[in-house]
Order: C-alpha cells, then sequence, then structure tokens
C-alpha cells in the first residue's frame, strides 16, 4: 500500500538503464507559499512548477546550499525565483503586472532568460544562463539541460490552487544510453495525465508507468516551505548602503524598514540598532 507522501521527494533509478527519475509533490508547503501573497491563477501556477522544478533539481546537491530557479522577462511576469535547498526547503516569489492573457511562456514572460545558481553556504556560487525557450517552463528547462549540461531531460508538472506537482527523468552524465531505451522510458512517462499527476500517490504514479521495468525507489524525502531571511542577514544587507547612506536614511526618516518579499517579515531598525551595526566592535563584515 503506498504511503501518505503529501510534500516530498521520491528519487528512483532504472537499474538496468543510465536513466534516473524523481516526483516531487508540494501540498502544505505550496499552499503556505501562495497564502503569503494573493497570486492571480495563472502566476500561481508558473510558481507551483518552477517550486516543483527547483526541488526536482536540487535533490542531488553534493554541498550545504540551495538551488535557485530565475525566470526573467519583459513580459507581464517580469521575474518569479524558486529556492530549494539540500535541506529540501523550499521558497519562492513572483512578480506580475496587471491582468495577464495567455499562458505560453512567450506570452507571461515576454523576451527573457532563465537563469539557474547553484549557491553552496561556502564557497562561490555557480550560474548558468540561457535564453527562455519553449511554451512551457518544461520546455524551458529542457532546453537549460541540453545547452548548458548535455543531458536529455524530461519535465512534466501539474498545479492547482491546492498541489503542485512535478516529476522528472533525466540521463545519467556517465552514460551515453541507447536511445531506443530513452525513447521507451519517455513514451511510458508520456502516458501519464494531469489529473493522475495531482491525484495519485508519488509511487503510484512510478508504479504506474515503469511496473515493467526494473527500478530502484529510495525513501521520499521531505520537504517544507522554509524562509531563509534573518535580523542578521538584513542588516549584512544595509551595510552594503555604507554609512553615509545609513545615516542619510536615518535623519530623513527616523527609523529603517526591510521587508521579505518572500515570507512577509517585517524589519525595523532604529538608531540605536544602526549604530550598533555600524559600531566597530559589532564585528560587523566590512563595507567595499
Amino acid at each position: 500500500m503506498a504511503t501518505d507522501n503529501n510534500d516530498a521527494l521520491f528519487r528512483f533509478l532504472f537499474e538496468e538503464l543510465g536513466i534516473r527519475g524523481e516526483v516531487v509533490s508540494l501540498d502544505t508547503s505550496f499552499k503556505d507559499i501562495l497564502a503569503l501573497h494573493d497570486y492571480p491563477k495563472i502566476v500561481a501556477e508558473q510558481l507551483g512548477q518552477a517550486l516543483a522544478a527547483s526541488a526536482l533539481l536540487s535533490a542531488t546537491l553534493k554541498f550545504d546550499g540551495s538551488l535557485i530557479l530565475q525566470v526573467q522577462g519583459d513580459g507581464p511576469i517580469p521575474m518569479l525565483v524558486a529556492q530549494s535547498s539540500n535541506q529540501q526547503t523550499i521558497r519562492g516569489i513572483a512578480h506580475w503586472n496587471g491582468d495577464i492573457q495567455g499562458n505560453t511562456l512567450p506570452e507571461l514572460f515576454g523576451k527573457g532568460r532563465l537563469v539557474i545558481t547553484l549557491k553552496p553556504n561556502k564557497g562561490k556560487p555557480y550560474q548558468g544562463i540561457v535564453s527562455l525557450e519553449g511554451d512551457s517552463l518544461g520546455e524551458a528547462m529542457e532546453s537549460y539541460f541540453s545547452q548548458s549540461e548535455q543531458l536529455k531531460t524530461r519535465l512534466w508538472f501539474a498545479v492547482n490552487n491546492e498541489r503542485a506537482i512535478g516529476l522528472l527523468l533525466q540521463e545519467l552524465p556517465a552514460h551515453l544510453e541507447e536511445q531506443a531505451d530513452w525513447e521507451r522510458v519517455e513514451m511510458l512517462a508520456n502516458t501519464i495525465t494531469q489529473d493522475e499527476l495531482l491525484s495519485l500517490p508519488s509511487e503510484e504514479i512510478i508504479y504506474r508507468l515503469f511496473h515493467e521495468e526494473a527500478v530502484r525507489l529510495y525513501d521520499p524525502q521531505p520537504i517544507s516551505f522554509k524562509c531563509e531571511c534573518s535580523r542578521e542577514k538584513v542588516e549584512k544587507s544595509l551595510l552594503t548602503l555604507g554609512s553615509d547612506e545609513l545615516i542619510a536614511l536615518l535623519e530623513e526618516k527616523g527609523i529603517i524598514e526591510a521587508d521579505c518579499d518572500f515570507c512577509n517579515q517585517h524589519y525595523r531598525f532604529n538608531a540605536d540598532d544602526i549604530k550598533s551595526i555600524l559600531s566597530p566592535n559589532d564585528q560587523a563584515p566590512v563595507i567595499h
């Protein structure tokens, strides 16, 4: 019997093929993110796809840190960000303008680019950037892997106002898989419907599609919504403004305020707070 796997990611491996797969289900975590902003339906759908994609792509991170997926464009949705950590926490945000018509990638984002950033907690980040291509976020992601990683990759998404589901198939880097094997597995995955993705438990999705293949299923990884903002991080951001700018802001407004776009957390800094931040004894980061 399938287990309850809401807010979980399942990894699986085709043991006789150089292909891996993942299914992610975002339930409470997705609803928690949607509750923070009054997104139009189409914007929430795109954000759900991006959150599912970031969780799928970060599942095999070999470092402490996060993967950040960004879509930037000149269309009605100029910016979308989804972030997933190696601890399986997610967060996301989208900006939009006015009434949005259409549902293809060019209609929603206009001319833009897809940016994927690997951000370790220690060390330098790595960033891959490609132009935004295709009619959907899934097609844009597939194009990214084709151009940047030279790996066959397919993604399927299903999103409603309750859940965001993602399915990934990807060729393993060390394998040059037989084209016929890849096409067979891809064809099987293409038989899944949106309703099945949204209604079936992840284990049943995998069994329904690939029960005739030799598949190794790994233990599920729980996923949750967690924002990484903190007062300390906001203080470090304020320091980048420089002491003169901070003092000028205080003189003008009497207090400095900052909000986190991801979770709506509100931060306030009075004169004493700013003095403490700027104090040489505070061991604050050096301002360059």
